[in-house]
């Protein structure tokens, strides 16, 4: 069987990052900044004061940052190299790998939390229940400071089109994919989360005499860390290995073949940035591309269409 491929390409860019970019690294910038302020003056605390609370918490914070380090380093490569043309389809999935890295380093932390209230659960600690509360209150504030800054950002949507023998349609909204910001937030809701079920222990050990109560919190915190951290590897991982976005294959065959005067023999349809999805879209039936590329206008997820026609 003969196939007629579209022969005329011109020269363009593939440039897929998502539309609010540039403002959630600086968003991201940001929580960085706050999470490291907030480490460097419990460890600093701690070690004056001589409290081992302080000192856990800062190195625990530091694990944070650390993480909001890669986020915000990947906002940045992702744009310095975005015209690159060593990477075929763009730089747009670099977040989806921070953010995967992100999650098994969350993945981690749930780990050691989860193994740490175990041991603890059957060897009690003297606990500084007022120094300690004091403590989570504060980083509470941080946290709260930093979600405010990570879902501050406002949605708006565009579109715009190129049709050429690679089709480039647009489309754009705030946080609609961004896997890298979303895990910049879940760190801030993880530890925001921790903040809350130990102010929570912290108050009943110390007025009810509940002891056992920090572990418990330390044991149900672990548990809902770690499905946030299973929720975004599983997401992030499934944008790495190209899983096709049935959603958007679904619209695009129902738009080719719903005339009833060409038929699909191939299509691939799969993520490359926060914003955009490529196609690769093998018709019969119909005698050029053009026809195809018309019916897939309203498709503004796709920001990469190549037709075939056969």
């Amino acid at each position: 069987m003969a196939t007629q491929p579209d022969t005329n390409f011109p020269t363009h860019e593939h440039v897929f990052l998502g539309a609010s970019h540039d403002e959630n690294a600086r968003r991201t910038l940001w929580v960085v900044a706050l999470t490291a302020v907030m480490m460097v003056g419990e460890i600093i605390a701690g070690y004056i004061t001589g409290s081992m609370a302080l000192l856990a918490d800062g190195f625990h914070m530091a694990t944070h940052a650390g993480a909001l380090s890669v986020a915000a380093a990947a906002y940045a490569y992702a744009k310095r190299h975005a015209r690159n043309p060593a990477y075929s389809f763009g730089t747009g999935k670099v977040g989806d790998l921070a953010g995967f890295a992100s999650a098994m380093v969350l993945g981690l932390i749930a780990l050691g939390i989860g193994v740490e209230s175990v041991l603890r659960l059957f060897q009690p600690i003297t606990v500084a229940f007022g120094e300690a509360t004091i403590i989570a209150i504060i980083g509470l504030g941080v946290n709260i400071a930093s979600a405010f800054l990570l879902s501050g950002g406002h949605h708006h949507r565009h579109s715009h089109d190129h049709h050429h023998g690679h089709d480039h349609g647009h489309s754009h909204d705030a946080h609609a994919g961004d896997n890298n910001l979303r895990s910049a937030y879940v760190h801030v809701l993880a530890d925001a989360l921790t903040s809350v079920l130990a102010i929570a222990a912290l108050l009943t050990g110390r007025y009810l005499g509940w002891i056992w109560m920090d572990p418990v919190m330390g044991i149900v915190g672990a548990i809902v860390i770690a499905r946030w951290s299973w929720s975004l590897m599983r997401d992030t991982a499934a944008v790495l290995l190209d899983t096709t976005d049935d959603h958007v294959a679904d619209e695009v065959r129902e738009l080719v073949e719903a005339p009833g005067d060409a038929r699909i023999t191939d299509l691939h349809v799969w993520r490359v940035g926060p914003d955009a999805h490529a196609a690769i879209v093998s018709v019969t039936g119909v005698s050029d591309g053009e026809t195809i590329r018309t019916r897939l206008q309203p498709v503004h997820e796709l920001g990469h269409l190549t037709v075939e026609v056969r």
